[in-house]
């Protein structure tokens, strides 16, 4: 059972890269996705490491919402979605 959580928690995760293309960027160049993620663990080490994670965890917690909200407004009815836009 924990094999299945920690391949599901790792699948996850590589849905993150690709989610904020990542893969795309670097050219499914997984050398440099590793050095990127090398650098930002540094990154997140270091002196300002706190606000630096306040700061990327603000930033994916819009990009989850900003989503979240475009996904429910694609479900929407055509006329429902546009309420409000005028």
């Amino acid at each position: 059972m924990a094999r299945r959580e920690r391949t599901k928690h790792l699948i996850e995760l590589g849905g993150l890269v690709q989610k904020a293309g990542l893969v795309a960027l670097a050219d499914d160049d997984r050398a440099l996705l590793y050095g990127a993620f090398l650098d930002l663990a540094i990154r997140l080490q270091g002196d300002d490491g706190a606000q630096s994670k306040l700061l990327y965890r603000r930033r994916g917690a819009r990009a989850f919402a900003t989503e979240a909200e475009e996904t429910a407004r694609a479900k929407l009815p055509k006329s429902a979605a546009n309420i409000g836009d005028g």
